[in-house]
């Protein structure tokens, strides 16, 4: 998605761009350009985007001015993912944008690399290689009759940390485990489901602009995804939640639906190389459409 936001300025009106890796700083400025565009990041998400990958966010600037960026964050050897990818609209159509994206790819070479694309950009992602694989919705809404659960998730705490990554290991393509060791801390709101001494699913809320989103959300089954929607629920007041959900989730998307969730936007998973093999019947709803 090639998307921009910012001031005019008086720049050359071509200038050759030079790349390089944004500073925390900079990155903010990024995630605020999405923000503008109605993409509605987390209030945090620029320090917890960047632990995921510190060298995985690139820009493109004209002189000391950033006119384009994206995430080319990198999980090991193996694959990674791109998104935030956005150029300011007054410096569109002259190359600064196909810069950093290009920087982005080449910065993934030998990798499997994902992404999530709008219907409008799915056929320019198939010119680049990208092969769709599953659409996913955003479903949003304030739940008024989820299925209420006996049993209670846990608040995460730093010694459930490791077997939360073991756990998302099944569902995520490449370990992370220092973007994890940073999403599940506050101000994100973090829980599990333990059972039989063992997790059995756990989903993070994030402060947005507006309201909440809700990701990753894996669990066992249908039934434990729903409580732990619910824990959320109960937990952040004040606006919408926002959930990206696999199409393939039909039964969870009509529980959805059944407790006031309407769905507002979608995507189309993508991926160049070969498809990572996941358990998808764990995966109801993904982390971030900018990191996978």
């Amino acid at each position: 998605m090639l998307k921009s936001h910012d001031r005019t300025l008086s720049l050359p009106s071509i200038m050759k761009p030079i790349i390089r890796t944004l500073s925390l700083g900079q990155l903010v400025n990024l995630v605020d350009w999405a923000a503008a565009e109605g993409w509605n990041p987390g209030l945090d998400d620029a320090a917890m985007l960047q632990a995921a990958d510190p060298e995985g966010f690139i820009g493109a600037f004209a002189g000391n001015e950033m006119v384009a960026g994206i995430s080319a964050v990198a999980y090991g050897s193996d694959f990674g993912f791109v998104g935030l990818y956005i150029c300011r609209p007054d410096m569109r159509g002259k190359g600064y944008g196909k810069a950093v994206w290009t920087a982005g790819i080449e910065r993934l070479a030998g990798r499997t690399i994902g992404l999530d694309g709008v219907e409008a950009q799915r056929a320019n992602y198939e010119s680049k290689g990208f092969r769709p694989v599953y659409e996913t919705i955003r479903y949003s809404g304030r739940p008024t009759a989820l299925p209420s659960g006996i049993r209670r998730p846990r608040m995460v705490t730093a010694r459930m940390v490791p077997d939360i990554i073991a756990y998302d290991a099944l569902c995520f393509p490449a370990p992370r485990d220092s973007f994890l060791r940073r999403w599940l801390q506050p101000p994100h709101h973090a829980v599990a489901m333990i059972a039989s001494q063992a997790t059995a699913g756990y989903a993070v809320a994030r402060a947005c602009r507006s309201g909440f989103k809700v990701g990753p959300l894996f669990a066992d089954d249908m039934r434990t995804a729903l409580e732990l929607l619910e824990d959320l629920a109960a937990t952040c007041k004040g606006g919408d939640l926002n959930i990206d959900v696999p199409a393939t989730q039909s039964d969870f998307i009509a529980a959805l639906e059944a407790a006031g969730f309407s769905a507002t936007f979608s995507t189309t998973r993508m991926y160049k190389g070969p498809p990572p093999r996941l358990d998808t019947n764990r995966m109801f709803g993904v982390t971030t459409l900018e990191l996978g």
